[in-house]
């Protein structure tokens, strides 16, 4: 189950709603081990498409390596989808390269008559997804 606080949430969906029609991107760091996601990290979809998403090589280097000085571990990997459900694409499957992630979707196309977006949340590991509950809290 990923527990996420509603602060984070709002993060992640404004930051959706706000580059679409583009697919938005990014990552919510925590402290290494913990599985607490707690610093968001929106990154630039060098991509700047409506069915892709790409993080900047050089933006995502510096990541890496700002998350090794801070002794953090990317807690969720999200992105979004423009005009389909939730749920991640077999390009999505196989770029997932952090088994310890959850990987979070947020669609701002309304798919299934369930609200302007989707908010759904993955273990996805050797090409095996798996979905997972959400609990948004007001704190840890």
């Amino acid at each position: 189950m990923l527990t996420i606080t509603q602060a984070l949430y709002d993060q992640i969906v404004a930051h959706a709603r706000a580059d679409h029609p583009d697919e938005a991107c990014g990552v919510v760091a925590g402290p290494a081990g913990s599985g607490r996601p707690e610093r968001f990290v929106p990154m630039l979809n060098a991509a700047r498409s409506p069915t892709f998403y790409e993080f900047d090589s050089t933006d995502l280097f510096k990541l890496y390596r700002d998350m090794d000085d801070r002794d953090e571990d990317p807690v969720v990997i999200y992105h979004s989808h423009t005009a389909t459900e939730a749920y991640p694409s077999r390009t999505d499957i196989g770029l997932a390269g952090e088994p310890g992630a959850h990987y979070v979707l947020v669609s701002t196309a309304d798919t299934d008559d369930a609200g302007p977006f989707q908010f759904r949340s993955y273990r996805i590991v050797d090409g095996e997804v798996t979905e997972e509950d959400v609990r948004v809290v007001e704190a840890y």
